[in-house]
C-alpha cells in the first residue's frame, strides 16, 4: 500500500531552548499561551518504586508519585498534555499476571492523552494487545505500522489532533521495525512503513492540511545508535524531514537530562527527548506562543 493512501485511509484524527530559529523571551508576556508536555516512555510495568536498596535506582519511580508529579504540574498549567512513548509492557509479574490491563488502567487513572506502541507491547501476542485496548481510556497513534489484516485494523490511528487553549496540536507515532527484534506469531501480518516517508507526509498533512500550530512525534525507533549511525533514529529522523517540533522517543532507554536541538533538512531547531525507562524519570516541555502562534520553549527531566 503506498504511504500515503496508508495516510488518507487511517488517518481520522533542563535549559532553555530555542525553536524555529526564534529567540528565549526574558519574560511570558500577558497574551503569550503556554502548553505544557510531559511524557514518559519505556516504563516496562514498573508500578511500585525500587527498592530503597537497589544498585542503580534506590527509591526511584512509582506510579503513585508520578501521580503526584503530574497532579501539580496540572495545577500549574491546565493546558497540559501527558504523552507516552511505547514499551508499556513487560519487565516485572505485573505484567505476567494481568498481561497489561494493571498498566493500561493505571495510564487511564492518570489521564494520558496519546500513547504509541513500542516493540514489547506486542509481548502478549497483538491479540494481547487488542484485549487490553478497552482498559485504555486514551488513544494510540502509530503513523508507520499498517494494520489493515489484524485484530487492530481501524483501532490505531495515525495521528491525532488536540486542541489547548485555541493551539492545535498533531501527535504521531511511528515504530521500529519488528522483523528479527519480536517473533512473527506475535505480530502477524502488520506491516511496516519507512518512517522517514510517513514522516514527510503525515508532518505535511498536519501542516498544511490540518493546520497544526504543534507538531509532535512519539517515537519508538531509538534515540541513536552509535554501532550503526545510519540505522533510522530519532537523531536522523529530525535531521533529515521538517515541521516537527519535538520528537518524544523511546525504545534505547536513553536518559537526558534536557532535550537535544538538533537541525531539521529546512536548518531550524526542533527538539529530541528520551527520558531512561522505567518510570523513574518525567519529561516536561514547555511551549509558548506569542500572538501570531511563534512558539519557543524550554525543557527539562523530573526526577520520581
Amino acid at each position: 500500500m503506498k504511504r500515503r493512501d496508508f495516510i488518507k485511509r487511517t488517518g481520522a484524527a533542563s535549559a532553555l531552548t530555542i525553536v524555529g530559529g526564534l529567540t528565549m523571551p526574558s519574560f511570558v508576556g500577558k497574551q503569550q499561551k503556554h502548553i505544557t508536555i510531559l511524557h514518559t516512555n519505556d516504563t516496562h510495568s514498573h508500578i511500585d518504586p525500587f527498592k530503597a536498596n537497589h544498585n542503580r535506582y534506590p527509591n526511584r519511580g512509582g506510579v503513585s508519585r508520578r501521580a503526584s508529579l503530574i497532579a501539580q504540574v496540572r495545577k500549574e498549567n491546565k493546558n497540559t498534555l501527558l504523552l507516552d512513548a511505547g514499551d508499556i509492557f513487560q519487565g516485572t509479574p505485573y505484567f505476567n499476571y494481568f498481561e497489561g490491563a494493571l498498566e493500561f488502567k493505571l495510564m487511564s487513572t492518570l489521564k494520558y492523552d496519546v500513547a504509541t506502541i513500542g516493540n514489547h507491547d506486542f509481548d502478549n501476542s497483538i491479540e494481547g494487545l487488542f484485549k487490553q485496548l478497552p482498559n485504555a481510556k486514551f488513544d494510540f497513534v502509530s503513523a508507520n505500522y499498517d494494520f489493515k489484516n489484524t485484530v487492530l485494523d481501524t483501532h490505531i490511528k495515525p495521528y491525532k489532533i488536540i486542541v489547548k487553549d485555541g493551539i492545535k496540536i498533531g501527535i504521531f507515532g511511528l515504530g521500529i521495525e519488528l522483523e528479527g527484534l519480536v517473533g512473527k506469531k506475535m505480530y502477524k501480518e502488520t506491516g511496516y512503513l519507512n518512517p522517514v516517508e510517513i514522516t514527510q507526509d503525515i508532518t505535511n498533512e498536519l501542516k498544511n492540511k490540518e493546520k497544526c500550530d504543534l507538531i509532535i512525534c512519539l517515537s519508538h525507533l531509538g534515540y541513536y545508535y552509535k554501532n550503526n549511525p545510519d540505522k533510522i533514529s530519532d537523531l536522523n529522523l529530525a535531521k533529515i524531514t521538517k515541521n516537527i517540533d519535538l520528537i518524544i522517543g523511546g525504545h534505547t532507554h536513553t536518559f537526558l537530562p534536557k532535550p537535544t536541538i538538533v537541525k531539521n533538512i529546512d536548518d531550524k531547531n526542533m527538539l529530541v527527548n528520551q527520558v531512561g525507562a522505567y518510570g523513574i524519570n518525567l519529561g516536561r516541555i514547555d511551549f509558548y506562543f506569542d500572538e501570531q502562534n511563534n512558539k519557543t520553549s524550554t525543557g527539562t527531566t523530573i526526577l520520581v
